[in-house]
């Protein structure tokens, strides 16, 4: 398993970046805008350290984020998604957003941190049972 980055939603983009990258010294590594989604990712990372990254999302629409509802989530690569999710669900674990895609899943901490899984490399074939199941709660 690999550490890839953590999500922090942001309100005003131009002046999170001025914050990450003017001031704190962070660089901008790539940039997505997603118009269908309406949303736009901006990761950036530490000179000495752009493996370990911070993923800024900025949804169009405005949004106020209680509740801690700015921070996202934690994500980590992982050899085998399929494996891992069910060694998961086997240990009482809930997948919260299966991987359906072969690429993507999400779980929560007992603490309810979401976490983010990405297959490694290219996502693997859809396999059931996780094609046909059901996002359950929040991720």
């Amino acid at each position: 398993m690999k550490y890839l980055h953590t999500m922090v939603r942001v309100n005003d983009l131009e002046k999170s970046l001025d914050f990450y990258c003017n001031k704190l010294g962070l660089i901008e590594l790539r940039r997505n805008d997603y118009e269908k989604g309406r949303f736009t990712l901006v990761f950036l990372g530490a000179d000495e350290n752009s493996e370990a990254q911070v993923e800024l999302t900025y949804n169009w629409e405005s949004e106020d984020y209680d509740e801690g509802r700015n921070f996202g989530h934690l994500a980590y690569s992982v050899e085998n998604i399929y494996q891992l999710c069910q060694k998961l669900t086997d240990a009482g674990i809930t997948i919260n957003r299966p991987p359906r895609d072969g690429h993507m899943a999400f779980i929560r901490s007992p603490d309810n941190i979401s976490i983010e899984l990405l297959q490694q490399g290219d996502a693997l074939a859809p396999e059931e049972p996780w094609m046909s199941m059901a996002n359950a709660g929040k991720w």
